[in-house]
């Protein structure tokens, strides 16, 4: 007698490949840790990336800042001023202008005709000048010119791009330099 191949017997069951029903769950599981794995790859990418920006960010804001306040409070005296720039003359008598272009994006230092960008990305930068003596609520009389100025209140945003055209990283600065004249 001939063995039908129809039948089957438990030995070749246990030999036999998944089922379609098997492949597809077996699939779909897969899929999902794959998906699982690529967002979290995504996501940690995109941190490390703004982690980085930041403190690129943090670190430029930083000197310049420095750099303005120490040319600031050892200056002779305050030339000019508007909201966006800022004139003054050095203790070697240079005049050095600091500016901000909003166009550029950029706030840059300028002697002569050496000019270097300070900061780059600068969503926005504003100059106020004040006398030095404070109100009674620790405010500060505003300075009606540049000559009697001593006291020079700055304020600065910078952002950056993080992967394509998410803005998520941030640098906020503010600062209130005595002119020590």
């Amino acid at each position: 007698m001939k063995p039908n191949p129809s039948a089957s017997s438990p030995r070749r069951r246990a030999r036999s490949g998944f089922t379609l029903v098997e492949t597809l769950i077996a699939s779909t599981l897969g899929l999902i840790a794959m998906t699982t794995l690529a967002s979290l790859t995504l996501f940690t990418s995109r941190s490390f990336v703004a982690i980085g920006n930041y403190n690129d960010l943090e670190r430029d804001s930083s000197m310049a800042l420095d750099t303005f306040s120490r040319e600031l409070r050892g200056a002779q005296d305050l030339v000019g001023y508007t909201a966006t720039r800022l004139e003054l003359r050095n203790a070697a008598g240079q005049t050095v202008v600091y500016e901000y272009s909003p166009t550029l994006r950029e706030f840059s230092r300028r002697v002569g005709t050496r000019r270097s960008v300070l900061l780059e990305g600068c969503d926005f930068l504003r100059f106020n000048i004040s006398q030095r003596n404070p109100t009674a609520d620790f405010s500060f009389y505003p300075a009606a010119s540049a000559a009697e100025a001593k006291l020079v209140d700055v304020s600065w945003r910078c952002s950056r791009r993080v992967l394509g055209n998410q803005v998520n990283t941030e640098s906020v600065q503010t600062a209130k330099i005595v002119i020590r004249n």
